[in-house]
């Protein structure tokens, strides 16, 4: 008897940690901005490890910080918002573990 499930996923996984800021409203609808990072990450969607209690169904969006160097002023500070929703939330610790889904998948 087989006690894994099948994977679900419709993308692989890979286990990447970037680093990312996550930007949401709390639940007194005030907005936040905090520097998290990936747990791991598709095409589809991401672990996140966040210190707030997020809510399945929350939409929230991530950008991606660039080097702090200055290279060229056609390099943005971040990229571009990619809008996701959060799928599930699970403490660990401290933190939170949250699984999203991008809205459009990664291209």
């Amino acid at each position: 008897m087989n006690l894994h499930s099948p994977e679900r996923r419709r993308s692989p996984r890979l286990q990447l940690q970037i680093p990312l800021f996550l930007r949401g409203l709390d639940s007194s609808g005030i907005e936040f901005l905090d520097l998290t990072k990936t747990v791991d990450i598709s095409a589809t969607g991401a672990l996140l490890i966040s210190t707030r209690s997020l809510f399945p169904d929350q939409l929230l969006r991530i950008t991606i910080p660039v080097s702090s160097e200055h290279v060229s002023g056609l390099v943005p500070a971040e990229t571009p918002p990619i809008q996701l929703r959060v799928m599930r939330s699970v403490p660990a610790g401290d933190t939170h573990l949250i699984g999203v889904e991008f809205l459009k998948p990664l291209k």
